[in-house]
């Protein structure tokens, strides 16, 4: 059942997207070559508390950590471990925040210092394929519009998306209905409407849509070897129009 949201709710998530937003600048500046996983993690944990919000992710589904981090091949659900943080490689983060009970959710990646022209690529694909969906958005059209959109710009660029997972609802939980797939048909799934918050988070591959799981029963990753990235989004569909609640200054 898709929730439509109240003003009232709205204010409360698009204060989780605020705090949010100040958190993942902080910890997109503190990833670099030396630091660790857990380190990235602590720093994210403090800030968000010292903000008077909630760690989303912390317990959910029995998920042990802030953070999300997922390194080069591993594309989402990474652990935070030990592993110290080197040049040239691809960190993806993914956090939420919960302010008096509304969820904010938002994921980026980051080449760290001397990254690959095609690591480039691969990290402004995901972002592109944001966009696509993002600017797919229209009341009276259908989710399946977004998830055209976004998988179409996927192919287009010469990468893949893994069917497994996707973007959401979310409001008084991490994720509700409905569903935003990163590929999919025009004209299809649930009306858009005012009122709806989802979060949009193309997922990217670059030879197969192949993934696979850590014996951590956590971390999805590709299983080719290749460097993938991640890139989320929460919005907000109100007065006709989409926003970007959840900081897109990275």
């Amino acid at each position: 059942m898709i929730i439509i949201k109240s003003q009232y709710e709205i204010e409360k998530i698009k204060k989780a997207c605020s705090i949010l937003a100040e958190v993942k600048t902080i910890v997109y500046n503190f990833i670099r070559p030396g630091v660790s996983l857990k380190e990235i993690d602590s720093v994210a944990f403090k800030e968000i508390r010292k903000r008077g919000a909630k760690p989303a992710f912390l317990g959910q589904y029995g998920f042990p950590n802030t953070c999300c981090i997922s390194v080069n091949e591993e594309l989402i659900h990474g652990i935070p471990s030990d592993y110290v943080v080197k040049d040239g490689d691809i960190v993806k983060i993914d956090m939420g925040a919960i302010w008096d009970g509304y969820y904010s959710d938002s994921a980026f990646t980051k080449g760290v210092g001397n990254i690959t022209q095609e690591d480039k690529k691969l990290i402004q694909v995901a972002k592109d394929a944001f966009y696509a969906g993002f600017n797919a958005i229209e009341v009276g059209k259908r989710i399946g519009d977004i998830s055209y959109a976004i998988g179409s710009y996927i192919k287009s660029q010469g990468f893949y998306t893994p069917d497994e997972y996707c973007g959401h609802g979310i409001g008084k939980s991490l994720h509700e209905d409905p569903y935003v797939f990163n590929d999919g048909l025009p004209n299809s799934g649930p009306i858009i409407r005012n009122g709806m918050v989802i979060c949009i988070e193309p997922m990217i591959l670059q030879k197969s849509k192949n993934v696979a799981i850590k014996k951590d029963e956590w971390t999805v990753y590709d299983p080719l070897g290749y460097n993938t990235a991640h890139y989320e989004q929460t919005v907000l569909i109100d007065n006709n129009q989409a926003y970007i609640l959840s900081g897109d200054n990275i």
